[in-house]
């Protein structure tokens, strides 16, 4: 078999994993409607979204903050969202000078009010640093939700609101958790031009 035989394959599989999953994401419907409610709720008391998680999901924590700050669709007015994952100098310090398990609980313990929505994605459910900053959000008194994969790890028991993506494959759950990030961000928009009207 061709290198483009093999690449061929390739795509396919993936396409067809990628299929798999996206024919059960109705099931994540009421939890994302949850999401959407304590999300609106953050926003009406003046709270702020906060997200972080590492590596693809840092750059997913990234893409949703600023979807939140600029716009999604509809034209708006600035969003309070900050991504925990941007700051190099706060990411790089406390790494050096504490431990990395620490970083984003750290920010949370700095930045986190009562009235804000976190939310921590993690494939696995069993990221350190992003438990450690939920704790430190459920301590604040803040509502706490998890993006996570597989069998929900221990996040499953932080975070006030896990959202489990049931599969294997990381890629695969990155991506489930920017569909319900996109759709929260269109939401989001839907319920403002609601209120403005």
């Amino acid at each position: 078999m061709s290198i483009n035989d093999h690449i061929k394959q390739s795509y396919q599989a993936s396409l067809e994993r990628h299929m798999a999953l996206f024919a059960k994401m109705a099931d994540y419907h009421s939890q994302s409607v949850e999401l959407l409610a304590a999300c609106k709720a953050t926003l009406d008391a003046g709270g702020k979204v906060i997200w972080f998680g590492n590596g693809g999901s840092a750059a997913d924590a990234q893409h949703l903050a600023a979807e939140f700050v600029v716009r999604y669709k509809l034209e708006r007015g600035p969003l309070a969202s900050i991504a925990l994952t941007t700051d190099t100098s706060i990411l790089t310090a406390h790494s050096n000078d504490y431990h990395f398990n620490t970083v984003f609980e750290r920010q949370v313990q700095a930045l986190c009010k009562p009235q804000d929505l976190v939310i921590g994605l993690t494939t696995s459910g069993t990221s350190e640093n992003i438990n450690l900053a939920l704790q430190a959000a459920n301590e604040i008194g803040a509502y706490t939700v998890a993006l996570t994969g597989r069998t929900g790890g221990t996040v499953k028991d932080i975070a006030r609101l896990p959202i489990i993506i049931d599969f294997d494959e990381t890629a695969r759950i990155q991506e489930a958790h920017m569909f319900i990030g996109h759709w929260l961000c269109e939401a989001v928009d839907m319920v403002i031009a609601e209120q403005s009207a």
